[in-house]
């Protein structure tokens, strides 16, 4: 049995260090080359609307706000400054989802978002979309990659096309810090080990983001409510979770192994998937020996 476990590790660190290795830096290549084209384009909507700051930057070899979908899919989020004068309700109407209230009526002049709140006092995620949209289609025509870059059409969310080949959604976002939302209460479920309380600390003060994007929570049919609530992320904090051990390396397997195999029409898989997969399996198997480099297999 021995024998057989070490043949398995084998493999998969030979398979690691042919194909996930190899994965991972054309990935690093494509994304330097999409950020560059994104990059430019949000200084041109910087230009016209000095509010939506980029805040693409490159920190320790990754740019903060940017997931890989798959190998040609990108999202970025552009967070947003000033959230101070909105009170967060997550009131568990809109799963998934929570909206931004004035907190005083008298405060709606104060709001860098001024015209963004609905008259019932909620800041708008739609109306900061659409202003947004229409901002980065100009920025596109005047950017200096004007060449490679296109938006794609007919969706509320704001896409660009870059070369032919990637897909890049840049989607504004509110960082919520200090706070947890209660739909999100239940986690971490108490029958279970994993993660330990320092962790779980750690990530709860990592927060969340609130994410400008559609949220089809109702069989696809946006309510005004809707529309206007932003989608709960919890990207930082996950990332967060799945370090220690062999559970990255395990990810990266699986994600090469998405990538591979299952790049189906349509994307029925994403590397969410295969991230969500391994936070299953450190709730099954909770304990840190669990996760030692022989375990891979």
């Amino acid at each position: 049995m021995l024998a057989a476990q070490a043949k398995l590790v084998y493999h998969l660190n030979k398979y690691y260090n042919e194909k996930c290795l190899s994965r991972k830096a054309a990935i690093s290549k494509t994304i330097r080359e999409v950020c560059k084209v994104v990059s430019d384009v949000l200084k041109e909507v910087e230009v016209q609307e000095p509010r939506f700051i980029s805040s693409l930057n490159e920190m320790e070899n990754r740019y903060e706000g940017l997931e890989v979908i798959s190998p040609n899919e990108f999202e970025v989020v552009l967070y947003l400054n000033q959230m101070g004068v909105f009170n967060f309700v997550d009131d568990g109407s809109l799963p998934g989802c929570a909206v931004l209230k004035l907190s005083d009526g008298r405060k709606r002049s104060m709001s860098l978002w001024v015209e963004f709140i609905t008259a019932s006092g909620y800041l708008s995620a739609r109306k900061i979309r659409s202003r947004f949209q229409t901002l980065v289609a100009q920025a596109v025509d005047k950017c200096s990659y004007r060449d490679v870059v296109k938006m794609v059409a007919d969706t509320s969310e704001v896409k660009l096309r870059i070369r032919d080949r990637y897909v890049v959604q840049i989607t504004p976002a509110f960082k919520c810090t200090g706070i947890w939302p209660r739909s999100a209460a239940h986690w971490p479920l108490p029958h279970i080990p994993w993660p330990g309380p320092n962790r779980v600390a750690e990530v709860k003060a990592e927060g969340f983001n609130l994410l400008s994007k559609e949220c089809y929570s109702l069989n696809g049919k946006q309510s005004s409510a809707e529309s206007d609530a932003w989608v709960l992320q919890f990207a930082e904090a996950e990332n967060r979770l799945i370090l220690g051990g062999c559970r990255k390396k395990c990810l990266s397997v699986l994600k090469t192994l998405r990538d591979r195999h299952l790049e189906l029409p349509g994307q029925p898989l994403n590397n969410y998937h295969m991230k969500t997969l391994v936070s299953y399996e450190c709730e099954k198997h909770p304990r840190e020996s669990d996760w030692d480099e022989n375990c891979l297999g």
